[in-house]
């Protein structure tokens, strides 16, 4: 079976990611970070989120797929 799901979710979860890194950028110093102790959870959570899909890319490109059986 050449099912692999790693590909897929790794792309989707890296490109959350960078959406979310992007806005964080994009809405440093805002007043609504105030009520997060300054803390910008947009900037972390991105980065979390391109690692998570980096861990599931890299595997799966370096997989080797097997020839289809006839």
């Amino acid at each position: 079976m050449g099912l692999d799901l790693r590909k897929p979710i790794g792309i989707f979860f890296g490109i959350l990611g960078i959406i979310l890194v992007v806005h964080g950028f994009l809405t440093r110093g805002d007043p609504m970070y105030a009520k997060s102790l300054d803390i910008n959870i947009n900037l972390i959570w991105g980065g979390v989120l391109i690692v998570f899909g980096l861990l599931m890319l890299i595997p799966a490109l370096m997989c080797k797929e097997a020839p289809p059986e006839k």
